[in-house]
């Protein structure tokens, strides 16, 4: 009969105590023994996985026991119990009035335990919204958690304290988008936002400088896809447009100068060389740029290629 084997590497005691050898994990016998001499180091191991099988996911859903996994989108980490809105027991049948009323006070004093101070509020609010902010921009989940932490590393260090609260979880949105290669600008960000761009900028260095967070310039070539999705041109174009920003950024065209306006430029240069009809309009709003960035950042750029 065949073996299921798994290696194990990492420490000195991942190694044989005889011969020095890998150790391997026989999934079938429930023991640890070496690859190279066969010496058995334990035995009768402890399956630590469920003893139930599922074979889709509404299986797996409905059989398992834990709860949801730990999230630093919520500001108790998802830790505390939460009481449902349901008004049926177990068996399913409605509970009496006298019951509901009950757990509608159990309800409200839960809420309240959970933000027992105005910290934990204000964290609360915050990480509400980062949740807003990423829904409206469809900023996808784990960027969300990196926003989040870099939010809680901005409040343990005391940095929130004489600005406001939107303009930090703003700037921690922006800043994990930036570590995760999510191309979103600047003027995209502030456009879901509750507080000018201004002090979303002023904020987001602050904050940069304070955590000492290590952030890449912005590749224009990440705007791309998206721009040219919602402008409905053809891979031709967006081909074109590709080279362009290589040819480009290749002899330092676009050091200064605004990523998403650089990018959109470069669709419209594309469109230009392609016959594709397109106005510098369309391409600004798409980028939130103005009409002349567009203008003088493609001029620029055909001097280069042509």
């Amino acid at each position: 009969m065949t073996r299921t084997v798994e290696q194990r590497t990492g420490d000195r005691g991942d190694e044989c105590p005889d011969c020095g050898g890998p150790l391997v994990t026989d999934t079938e016998r429930g023991e640890l023994v070496c690859d190279s001499c066969g010496l058995v180091a334990e035995e009768t191991a402890i399956d630590r996985g469920a003893e139930w099988r599922a074979f889709n996911k509404q299986e797996r859903d409905s059989r398992s026991r834990v709860g949801a996994p730990i999230t630093q989108m919520i500001h108790d980490k998802g830790l505390t119990t939460e009481i449902g809105a349901g008004n049926r027991d177990a068996h399913g049948r409605m509970i009496d009035s006298e019951k509901r009323r009950q757990l509608s006070r159990m309800r409200t004093w839960q809420e309240r335990i959970r933000t027992r101070n105005a910290d934990e509020r204000n964290l609360q609010y915050a990480l509400s919204e980062i949740d807003r902010m990423s829904s409206a921009l469809g900023i996808p989940d784990s960027v969300r958690e990196v926003a989040a932490v870099i939010y809680r590393q901005a409040l343990n260090k005391d940095l929130i304290r004489g600005r406001s609260i939107e303009g930090i979880s703003t700037s921690a949105l922006y800043a994990a988008c930036r570590q995760g290669n999510v191309p979103r600008s600047l003027e995209e960000v502030s456009s879901v936002s509750r507080v000018e761009q201004r002090e979303i900028g002023r904020s987001y260095r602050y904050i940069a400088d304070e955590l000492d967070l290590q952030l890449e310039p912005t590749d224009p070539a990440q705007y791309l896809p998206r721009f040219c999705s919602k402008l409905g041109v053809s891979h031709e174009v967006q081909a074109q447009a590709r080279e362009i920003l290589e040819k480009t950024t290749a002899t330092g065209l676009h050091s200064g100068k605004s990523p998403p306006g650089y990018a959109a430029a470069a669709i419209y240069a594309a469109a230009v060389l392609t016959d594709t009809n397109l106005t510098q309009r369309e391409v600004a709003e798409v980028a939130q740029v103005t009409d002349v960035t567009i203008r003088n950042r493609y001029r620029e750029q055909l001097e280069v290629v042509t």
